[in-house]
């Protein structure tokens, strides 16, 4: 009879721990990415580096335990992380949404990006100017092929100004709706500005530094902001949104280690008040100081 209880025991234990985290009963802590998001995730050869890279190897050794990244599509990574048997965390540039927030625990914010549209150097799309310099409006798009990488910000957001009406699920109505604007999904960033080139779309909508390392890797292409319309234009305003790093909601240990890191991070200031997280930026880009 002891025997019995004592194998039910074990086989509950080991249901609990598949169930809950990847990484239980081991030294792993497994964080599912997609490499094609530089800065903050890219390929060097066959290794995976960037700032999530740097942040995430910085919470193992919080933990003591390993970090190993797995590149997979970004429309994977919150289910994957929800289910908990496959890895324990994410971390792509994932930006906070309520529907994200049904399905898996974020940490605090990290980073506030901004949406940027990629675009031929000598593209005739209108333009705005204003107190920080050159930018584009909705409005602008009216008519064009949009590229943007799958389920992305980039992705939920064009999708919504041209398909959102105030009777269906999105609650308003998007700026593009019924304006034959069209839009195509690719599954990265540097495929989406390769369709430019090759006139499958006319611009790219991706967050900002991804923009910005594309477009330094690709001649005859630059990027500028991406701004709602105000009542006037001088209360237009960015399409921005917050990055952070996803859990599975039972991995209180592994979200609170995460947290402790990123607040550390983002306290460590320089005497010009940039921290250490934009440092990382900034190292990645090539334009450490």
């Amino acid at each position: 009879m002891k025997k019995i209880i004592s194998l039910a025991l074990v086989l509950l234990m080991l249901v609990g721990c598949v169930g809950a985290l990847a990484s239980c009963g081991n030294e792993t802590i497994i964080v599912h990415t997609n490499a094609f998001f530089a800065p903050f995730e890219y390929f060097d050869g066959t290794e995976i580096k960037g700032v999530d890279v740097e942040i995430m190897n910085m919470v193992g050794k919080e933990l003591g335990k390993d970090i190993e990244f797995t590149n997979v599509e970004f429309s994977a990574i919150i289910d994957n992380v929800q289910k908990g048997d496959v890895c324990d965390a994410g971390a792509a540039g994932i930006t906070i949404t309520d529907e994200r927030k049904e399905k898996v625990a974020f940490s605090i914010p990290y980073y506030t990006s901004i949406q940027y549209v990629i675009l031929p150097s000598d593209s005739t799309i209108a333009t705005r100017t204003g107190e920080n310099g050159e930018y584009i409006v909705w409005e602008a798009l009216e008519g064009k092929k949009i590229g943007t990488q799958l389920d992305t910000t980039g992705w939920i957001y064009t999708d919504g100004e041209i398909n959102a009406t105030e009777d269906n699920d999105y609650g308003y109505a998007g700026v593009l709706y019924g304006t034959n604007t069209t839009h195509k999904g690719f599954d990265n960033a540097q495929l989406a500005a390769d369709g430019i080139a090759s006139n499958i779309v006319d611009c790219v909508i991706i967050d900002e530094l991804p923009a910005q390392y594309i477009i330094s890797k690709n001649s005859g292409l630059k990027c500028v902001p991406l701004y709602y319309s105000g009542e006037t234009q001088a209360e237009d305003a960015p399409v921005q949104e917050q990055y952070a790093i996803c859990v599975n909601k039972e991995n209180t240990e592994l979200l609170e280690a995460i947290n402790k890191v990123l607040t550390s991070l983002l306290n460590d200031k320089d005497e010009n008040g940039v921290n250490a997280i934009e440092k990382m930026v900034m190292k990645h880009m090539g334009m450490e100081k």
